[in-house]
C-alpha cells in the first residue's frame, strides 16, 4: 500500500503477519508469475485479497484460495470465506454493500467451473453463487457503474462470448451475437444510454484489436486497426465448425482450417492438432504459439477437435476425462479425422499426421501405441511415461486424481493408459521438442521418450530449447520451431 502523497513510502501490509509466514502461503499462479488479487474495501481502510496457505500440501491434496481482509494500520488478516471452494478476483459493488468473487468448488474433481459468488458486506456470511444454474465457466467479470448488472466472459463451443446477469442473481442474457472469434479483457463504464463495453476481439484470421460492444444489439465496432491491413492482405481462411456423434454417444465439436490458395479440386494432407490442458478448448482464436494458419500454410488441412475434457461444452463434458485420460479422447480425435475425411472430399486420407503440446503431447505418444493411421507424430512437452511425469512434475495431486490413485497402487488407469506400456506397438516416425526449463513436463520425461524411440530404431528427431519453459515463447525459438516442424511434416506428407 502507498498513500497518494508526494514522497510517500510503500508499506507491505502482509509483512510480519502469521499468514504470510505460513509454509504454503502464496497468490494466484500465472504464466511464469505469481500475484495477489486484491480490491480496496469500500471504506478505503482495508484491502480484500485472495491467497492460499496450503500450497505446500499440493503433493497430496488440492491447494485452495481463500479471501482475506487486512486493515491499513496493520494487524493479522482475517479469513472471510468458508472451506469447500477456491475464491479469487474480489470486486465490490459500487454502493459497497456486496462483495463479488469467482468461485470454484473443491470436490475431488480435476475440473470445476469458475462461477460468480456474492457476499454481503461488511457482515460477510455464506456466499450465494449467482451463476450456479449456468453451465459455463466464468473467465472474468465486471460490474456496471450502477451495480445492477454483471457482465462476464465465458467459453462456448469454440468461441468466447460476453453475457450479462442481474447483480443480485437471475436470468443470464447473451450480449454478443457474433458467430466468430473470442472476446477478452472486458471493461465496463458508464450506465444507461452511456453504457460502454470495451474488450479485445480476435479470431483465427483476425489478430486482436480493441472493440466497443453495443450492449443492446450485441454488435461490436473496431476501435484499433494495428493488424487489420496485414491480415486482410494475407490468405487466412476462417475456421469452419462442424459436429459429429462419436461412437461413445457424445457430440464432439471440431474446427477445420483450409490452406492458403485453396483449390477444391486438389487433394490435401490432413494435420490433426490435439490441444493441451486437457481443461481448455480449441477456439476461433489467433494463437501465437500454435497458430492454425502456420500449420496450414505448407498446404495442409488442419483439424482441431474438442475432445471429452475440453471446456466450453458444459461441466460434465469437461469432467468426463477423469479416469479416462487418453484412450477416450484419442478415439474421439481419430473418429473426428474419419468424419472430416467423409465430409471434405479434398482431404487425402492416405496422408495424415497428428501432433500436440503438453496434454496434446501425451495424446501424441498414446496414438503411437494405438494406431498407425498417421505418417508421423509430433509431441512438444509431452509425456510418454505418465509415471515418470508424476514423479518429477510440479503438478502431482490432480494427475493422481485423474488416474484414480497413486502410482504405486497400479490401478487400472495407470496400467492401461500409460503410453510407454504400449511401446511394442510403436512404429510411427516422430518429432519431439521440449524446453529445458519445463517443470510441468520436465526434460527427463522427453529424454526418456527419445531413448525409447531410439531403442526401437524409429525415425525421430529431438529438439531441446535450453532457454524455454513449458512453452516456446521467444520469437527466434518460435521461428526455429515452425521451420523444423515444416521440414519434418514435408518429409512425410508431401509425397
Amino acid at each position: 500500500m502507498q498513500r497518494a502523497e508526494p514522497g510517500a513510502e510503500a508499506t507491505n501490509l502482509l509483512s510480519g503477519t502469521r499468514l504470510a509466514a505460513e509454509p504454503g502461503f502464496g497468490g494466484s499462479m500465472g504464466s511464469g508469475s505469481e500475484q495477489i488479487d486484491a480490491a480496496w474495501a469500500p471504506d478505503g481502510q482495508g484491502v480484500v485479497f485472495a491467497a492460499t496457505v496450503d500450497r505446500h500440501t499440493s503433493a497430496y491434496a488440492s491447494s485452495t484460495m481463500a479471501l482475506y481482509r487486512v486493515v491499513l494500520d496493520g494487524g493479522e488478516p482475517v479469513r472471510l470465506t468458508p472451506p469447500g471452494a477456491s475464491y479469487s478476483d474480489p470486486s465490490f459493488s459500487p454502493d459497497g454493500r456486496r462483495l463479488y468473487a469467482t468461485s470454484s468448488a473443491e470436490n475431488g474433481r480435476t475440473y470445476n467451473h469458475s462461477r460468480i459468488a456474492m457476499f454481503d458486506w461488511p457482515a460477510v456470511g455464506e456466499p450465494r453463487v449467482i451463476t450456479a444454474a449456468i453451465d459455463r465457466s466464468i473467465s472474468s467479470f465486471e460490474l456496471s457503474a450502477d451495480g445492477r448488472t454483471i457482465y462476464y466472459g465465458a467459453e462456448d463451443a469454440g468461441l468466447q462470448r460476453i453475457y450479462s446477469i442481474p447483480a443480485a442473481g437471475g436470468e443470464e442474457r447473451l450480449v454478443t451475437t457474433g458467430s466468430a472469434g473470442i472476446y477478452s479483457g472486458l471493461a465496463v463504464a458508464g450506465q444507461g444510454s452511456g453504457l460502454v463495453l470495451l474488450a479485445n476481439w480476435e479470431s483465427a484470421s483476425n489478430p486482436p484489436e480493441l472493440v466497443r460492444i453495443d450492449a443492446r444489439s450485441g454488435e461490436h465496432r473496431r476501435l484499433t486497426s494495428y493488424n487489420v491491413a496485414m491480415a486482410e492482405s494475407t490468405d487466412l481462411a476462417p475456421v469452419e465448425h462442424f459436429w459429429f456423434t462419436a461412437s461413445n454417444g457424445r457430440r464432439i465439436h471440431n474446427l477445420l482450417v483450409r490452406p492458403p490458395g485453396f483449390d477444391p479440386a486438389r487433394k490435401y494432407p490432413l494435420f490433426v492438432l490435439m490441444h493441451g490442458g486437457p481443461a481448455s478448448q480449441w477456439s476461433d482464436q489467433f494463437h501465437l504459439r500454435w497458430n492454425y494458419h502456420m500449420f496450414a500454410a505448407p498446404g495442409y488441412v488442419v483439424l482441431l477437435t474438442n475432445y471429452t475434457g475440453s471446456t466450453g461444452f458444459g461441466e460434465a463434458f469437461a469432467q468426463g476425462i477423469q479416469q479416462d485420460p487418453l484412450a477416450g479422447p484419442a478415439q474421439e480425435i481419430n473418429e473426428a479425422a474419419d468424419e472430416a475425411i467423409r465430409r471434405y472430399p479434398f482431404i487425402d486420407a492416405a496422408r495424415q499426421a497428428a501432433g500436440g503440446a503438453s496434454y496434446g503431447g501425451h495424446l501424441a505418444y498414446w496414438q503411437q501405441g494405438v494406431t498407425d493411421r498417421y505418417r508421423t507424430l509430433i509431441a512438444h512437452a509431452g509425456a510418454m511415461n505418465m509415471e515418470s511425469q508424476w514423479g518429477t512434475s510440479d503438478v502431482i495431486w490432480h494427475r493422481e486424481v485423474n488416474f484414480g490413485g497413486p502410482v504405486w497402487e497400479q490401478g487400472p488407469v495407470w496400467r492401461e493408459q500409460n503410453p510407454i506400456r504400449r511401446a511394442a506397438q510403436f512404429k510411427t516416425p516422430m518429432l519431439i521438442t521440449v524446453g529445458e526449463r519445463d517443470y510441468r513436463v520436465p526434460l527427463n520425461v522427453t529424454l526418456e521418450a527419445w531413448s525409447v524411440l531410439q531403442r526401437l530404431q524409429i525415425p525421430s528427431r529431438l529438439i531441446v530449447f535450453p532457454d524455454e519453459n513449458h512453452w516456446v515463447l521467444s520469437g527466434e525459438n518460435s521461428r526455429f520451431f515452425y521451420a523444423a516442424l515444416k521440414e519434418w511434416l514435408a518429409r512425410y506428407l508431401d509425397s
